[in-house]
C-alpha cells in the first residue's frame, strides 16, 4: 500500500476509504494462493483492525484468509451466522493510487471526476436514483473498491456497533474476509468446517435492496490455435495463419449471445482476451447460464466448434480446454428458504425495499453453497464495478450495516 498513516478510530465512511489506499488487485494467470502478494498486505491490516476492535478467534492463514468471532452476548440455542466479503478488486481495471472523492448531496448533474473525465446521468442513469446522497467516486483513472471493501467496512462497523449497543442481543457471530473472488478462486480454500456457521451471507451486491440466491452457472474456455508460421511471399498451401483461425473460431459463436445482447436469464459466451500471432492464438472465454441444461449444451457447443475446426485444418490445430467454475446455488437455498426469509423480515424492519433477482455473474456465496454453507447475496451498495464510474452512496453503506445488525438481532429469536 501507499505510505500513509492508518488510524484505527473511524465511521464507516473513513473505514471504507481507508480501504481504498490498499491496491488488492487479483491477477487471474497467477498460480499463487492469493494470487498476488499484496492482497496479503491488506489482509495483515484487517486482522489488526478485527483485534484491536474487540473481536476474538481472530485468524490469518497462509492463503490469506482471515476469520473472527463476535462472541453471544445472550444465552440459547442460537444459529451461529457468519458474514463474508473478499478484498481483492478486479483485473479488469487499476486499483492502485486510488483517489476517492465525495460529492455531498448528489444534485441530479453531471459529475467531474477530473479533468476531461465526467460521469454523467445520461449515460449512468442510476446516479438519479442517489439524489440528495452523498456519493464516493473516483478520479476517473482507476477502480473505486466498493467491490467488495464496501462489504468489508459494513460488516466490520455492524460488529463494532453491536459490541457498542449491547441491549441488541445476538448469538455468535462469524465473519470472514477472502482473496481472489474477482477471479472466481474467493471460496477455494475457504475453510467452512473452520467457519462454523449453519448459513452466512456474502455482503457483495450492489444497490440497496438487492438479495440474490440465483446465480450464472459458470465455466471457463481456453481455447489455442496452432499455426504455421511461413514467408507470405511462399505461403500458398503452406501457411496456416492463427490470426485468421482465432477470427474464425470467435464468429463461430453466436453474436447475439454475448454479455452485451443479454439481460435477466439470457446467457452467454465472453470473450476476455486474445492473445494472437501467426504462429498461435490463445482465446479466453467465460461461459454463463442460469439454466444447468443450457449450461451444459453452451459447453457442449464451444467444444463442437473446436472439433470443426480440427476437421477443416487437421486434428489438434484448434485445443478447447473447458473448466466448471461455479453453480447455480438456487438448488442450494430453495431448501432451506428460511436464510432468505431472515433477510426479508430484516429489509422490513430496517425501512429497505427488497430487490430480489438473479445475479448476472457469480459470487462467493455460490461455492460456498456447494460446499454446505447456505450463502445467499445480500447488497453492499456499490455501483459500476470493476470500472472508473464505480461509486458507492455512503447512505447505502450505512443501510447495509444497519441491515446486518438486524439479522443478527433476528436470528437471536429465531426458531427453526
Amino acid at each position: 500500500m501507499q505510505n500513509a498513516k492508518i488510524s484505527f478510530f473511524m465511521d464507516i465512511t473513513d473505514r471504507f476509504l481507508n480501504y481504498t489506499k490498499f491496491d488488492t488487485q487479483s491477477a487471474e494467470d497467477s498460480q499463487t494462493v492469493p494470487s498476488t502478494d499484496k492482497q496479503l498486505l491488506f489482509a495483515e491490516y484487517l486482522k489488526k483492525e478485527l483485534e484491536h476492535e474487540g473481536l476474538d478467534d481472530v485468524e490469518l492463514d497462509e492463503k490469506g484468509y482471515l476469520y473472527a468471532t463476535l462472541k453471544a452476548n445472550t444465552k440459547g440455542d442460537i444459529p451461529t451466522i457468519g458474514f463474508i466479503s473478499h478484498y481483492d478488486t478486479s483485473p479488469d481495471c487499476s486499483g492502485a493510487d486510488i483517489k476517492p472523492q465525495i460529492v455531498k448531496g448528489y444534485d441530479g448533474s453531471d459529475i467531474l471526476l477530473s479533468e476531461g473525465i465526467v460521469m454523467s446521468p445520461k449515460k449512468f442513469p442510476e446516479l438519479l436514483q442517489h439524489v440528495g446522497e452523498d456519493l464516493i467516486v473516483t478520479d476517473g483513472t482507476t477502480l473505486l473498491g466498493a467491490d467488495d471493501k464496501a462489504g468489508i467496512a459494513e460488516i466490520v462497523e455492524a460488529m463494532v456497533y453491536l459490541q457498542q449497543h449491547k441491549e441488541i442481543k445476538h448469538g455468535k457471530i462469524r465473519v470472514a474476509f477472502n482473496p481472489d473472488e474477482e477471479i472466481g478462486m474467493g471460496a477455494h480454500h475457504f475453510d467452512v468446517e473452520k467457519f462454523g456457521c449453519q448459513w452466512a451471507y456474502t455482503m457483495d451486491g450492489g444497490d440497496v435492496g438487492e438479495l440474490e440466491y440465483e446465480n450464472f452457472n459458470a465455466a471457463s474456455a481456453k481455447v489455442t490455435i496452432k499455426g504455421v508460421s511461413v514467408h507470405p511471399g511462399y505461403a500458398k498451401d503452406k501457411m496456416v495463419n492463427a490470426n485468421r483461425l482465432a477470427m474464425e473460431f470467435a464468429a463461430m459463436l453466436p453474436a447475439d449471445e454475448t454479455p452485451e445482447e443479454t439481460e435477466g436469464y439470457q446467457g452467454f459466451y465472453h470473450l476476455l482476451g486474445i492473445t494472437s500471432g501467426v504462429e498461435q492464438a490463445r482465446l479466453s472465454y467465460i461461459i454463463r447460464d442460469h439454466d444447468r441444461d443450457r449450461f451444459e449444451d453452451r459447453k457442449r457447443f464451444i467444444l463442437r466448434c473446436a472439433e470443426q475446426m480440427n476437421e477443416r485444418y487437421g486434428e489438434g490445430t484448434v485445443e478447447c480446454v473447458v473448466s466448471d467454475q461455479y453453480y447455480n446455488m438456487k438448488e442450494k437455498i430453495d431448501p432451506q428458504m428460511h436464510v432468505i426469509d431472515l433477510v426479508l423480515k430484516a429489509m422490513q424492519e430496517c425501512g429497505v425495499a427488497p430487490k430480489v433477482k438473479p445475479i448476472r455473474g457469480g459470487t462467493d456465496g455460490a461455492q460456498l453453497s456447494f460446499k454446505g454453507l447456505p450463502c445467499p447475496n445480500i447488497f453492499a451498495g456499490g455501483i459500476n464495478f470493476h470500472g472508473p464510474y464505480e461509486f458507492v452512496p455512503i447512505q447505502s453503506m450505512e443501510k447495509a450495516m444497519q441491515l446486518i445488525v438486524k439479522i443478527c438481532e433476528i436470528t437471536a429469536s429465531y426458531n427453526e
